[in-house]
């Protein structure tokens, strides 16, 4: 997976306003936690979330798609007729049918000749639907394209505090399947790739490398947001880490580069724990990375893109600076990407 004429040309992320912090979620867990007596701020000794975010009720993933979409277009300075493909990469989305990028791409305003559809791989979504629209521009198929998506976890972390509250037959070692769950937030944003002669930016998409290790493809599953996520969390973790570990060397070698090279990184944002665990089996100083689930929790596909949105906005990247996409999701799938900013 190599690229000469990709360029990672500009974000567009919408945050929610509403925000509940992690004391405030384990007020709402009252209940359960007298019943099963676990001490107050456990959550987020264990998670390092101080607070995550949430759209108002009723809010449907695509219309924040499309102001994150608007917003990435206007950031890219791009003319939307130049779009050649829309990705709609989260997990939430509008309906089963028709996928939820024929609605942004209808609001968007973009070319009927542009190739719409939706990605769905856990949170990795949006950088597969990157790989895809990178595959098409370095094909000469398409000039630039557009991934989005938007994550609301409300509905699951409100199903999981009732569960948690009224179901009497969960014990303490039944509550750590639900653990998962209440470190979900919200977010979206979108993501511009184009072709060289488009680029002013001028942030290369030098390629990475994949790895799927299917045997843990049961240690988080869910059914829906408005049923419940059940997860392994510490086997997903040290699967998902040993994932990493046998992508690491491939995407150095796609990339051309060694483990010295990287001067920044971007993980996916699930807590403390994992980020520090994968930091030290890749042997990474965790001082190169940029994080933000101790504000916005895990917020899914939109996790790793919206992180590294922000961290651009703060001026984190300096121009040579090669920046490490480091992605993992259930299934187990790991997916590394390399950028040249």
């Amino acid at each position: 997976m190599r690229y000469r004429r990709v360029y990672l040309e500009s974000f567009g992320y919408t945050l929610p306003e509403e925000v509940v912090t992690t004391d405030e979620l384990e007020r709402w867990l009252a209940p359960a936690y007298q019943r099963l007596r676990l001490p107050e701020g456990r959550l987020e000794l264990m998670t390092g979330i101080r607070e995550r975010r949430f759209y108002p009720p009723g809010t449907r993933p695509g219309e924040i798609s499309i102001e994150s979409g608007r917003r990435a277009i206007a950031a890219a300075g791009i003319d939307p007729a130049e779009i050649g493909a829309l990705v709609h990469g989260s997990v939430c989305r509008d309906y089963l049918e028709p996928a939820t990028a024929c609605g942004v791409h209808h609001a968007l305003g973009l070319s009927g000749d542009c190739l719409i559809y939706d990605v769905s791989n856990a949170c990795l979504g949006i950088l597969s639907g990157m790989v895809q629209v990178a595959n098409m521009i370095e094909l000469g198929q398409i000039r630039a394209g557009l991934i989005v998506g938007t994550e609301d976890g409300r509905s699951l972390v409100e199903t999981t505090v009732a569960r948690l509250n009224n179901d009497q037959s969960i014990d303490r070692r039944g509550v750590k399947a639900y653990v998962a769950s209440l470190t979900i937030g919200s977010a979206s944003v979108g993501v511009v790739l184009c072709d060289e002669a488009l680029s002013r930016e001028r942030h290369r998409l030098l390629g990475g490398a994949v790895v799927a290790n299917t045997e843990g493809h049961s240690l988080c599953q869910s059914e829906g947001l408005e049923t419940f996520m059940r997860t392994d969390s510490e086997q997903l973790m040290l699967n998902g880490v040993e994932t990493g570990r046998r992508t690491f060397e491939p995407f150095l070698r796609e990339v051309g580069w060694s483990r010295g090279d990287i001067t920044k990184t971007i993980c996916h944002q699930v807590g403390v724990a994992h980020r520090k665990l994968l930091f030290e089996t890749l042997g990474l100083d965790e001082a190169l990375d940029y994080s933000t689930f101790e504000t916005l929790g895990n917020t899914g596909a939109a996790a790793l893109p919206t992180t590294m949105a922000l961290a651009a906005e703060a001026g984190r990247f300096a121009k040579g600076d090669r920046v490490a996409m480091l992605g993992i999701g259930s299934g187990i799938n790991c997916q590394m990407l390399g950028v040249e900013w």
